[in-house]
């Protein structure tokens, strides 16, 4: 077996161009769930859930998640 199923924070971190810290974040809110085997780390499976969970949706501050809005040319949101 050579396709790694579990990730540390740090290579999460990296995956998603986010910081530890950041991550650590998402993990501690519920949004992002760990399991703790000497440090953090995240199963595959859970980081592609999350991710597909939250498509579509602004992460940038986790204390007030939000849908994306997008800005069309004419000025009308979308």
């Amino acid at each position: 077996m050579n396709e790694k199923i579990i990730f540390t924070v740090k290579e999460v971190s990296e995956i998603l161009h986010s910081s530890p810290n950041y991550i650590y974040s998402l993990i501690e809110k519920g949004y992002l769930p760990a399991i703790k085997l000497g440090s953090m780390k995240i199963l595959k499976s859970t980081l592609e859930r999350f991710l597909i969970e939250n498509e579509g949706n602004d992460l940038s501050d986790i204390n007030n998640i939000k849908k994306i809005n997008i800005i069309l040319n004419n000025g009308e949101m979308k």
